[in-house]
């Protein structure tokens, strides 16, 4: 079975880097023979700061995905933060994630549901992997199809994320897909100041450390210039080195 795998960057910065990026998925889904999701999202609602960068914004932002899966034949992945926005999505996205932050909100997780889309659930930083089957059942009570869940570590102490890999054993439990969030959980919230902070040198690691407690699906943010993103720059990895890690995790 192939693995499943979903990359692209943090947040819509401008046409020119989705289609960079866009443009590497491509290259990489004809090299081995994948079909990886593109994400990226078009309003980052939490960030840490007021001045942070957020996105165009729902109309903008989708409009510009539509663009990237119309030239170059990608399924999308994307963000939604409230109960209204489920509808417009997807039109758009193949895939609804609901936020880490947000994974316990009822309403949220009902709208996704009932577009009959796929839907991403990010467990939350507080939340241990058998907490995570009640947003589940939430989905699939309210009539929704394909749930994955998305394990991206847990917080400790002031500034860490830490992931328990046994988590990913425990949500296969009762979730077919369990994904692998490499980038989010290498981060360091709050410890950039005004910004996240972040290892990217990890995520390869988590990668293949959530490979041997059997994750089945694979979440890369990935920039062409991390250092100079406008959002996660610390914890993303180049468009780059994508392709060798993906290469281990077939391997």
């Amino acid at each position: 079975m192939k693995p499943l795998i979903i990359a692209g960057p943090c947040v819509i910065e401008s046409a020119d880097c989705l289609e960079e990026v866009a443009r590497t998925v491509s290259s990489l889904n004809a090299e081995y023979g994948l079909d990886i999701i593109f994400k990226a999202s078009f309003d980052k609602a939490n960030r840490t700061s007021l001045s942070s960068f957020r996105g165009p914004g729902l109309d903008r932002g989708l409009q510009m995905l539509s663009d990237v899966r119309s030239k170059f034949g990608l399924r999308i992945l994307t963000d939604i933060h409230e109960s209204w926005q489920a509808a417009p999505v997807a039109e758009v996205a193949d895939v609804l994630q609901i936020p880490a932050f947000l994974c316990r909100q009822t309403d949220l997780l009902v709208a996704a549901a009932r577009t009959g889309k796929t839907v991403n659930v990010k467990k939350a930083q507080f939340l241990g992997g058998e907490d995570m089957k009640y947003p589940v059942r939430k989905v699939l009570e309210s009539g929704g199809g394909e749930v994955w869940v998305t394990e991206r570590g847990n917080m400790y102490g002031y500034d860490s994320l830490v992931v328990d890999f046994r988590n990913i054993a425990v949500m296969r439990g009762f979730c077919d897909t369990v994904i692998m969030d490499c980038t989010h959980s290498v981060q360091k919230p709050g410890a950039g100041c005004d910004r996240t902070g972040g290892e990217r040198r990890y995520a390869e690691s988590m990668a293949l450390a959530a490979k041997a407690f059997g994750a089945t699906g694979w979440f890369f943010e990935v920039h062409p210039d991390p250092d100079n993103a406008l959002s996660d720059g610390p914890n993303m990895i180049s468009t780059d080195s994508l392709g060798g890690i993906i290469g281990k995790i077939i391997g």
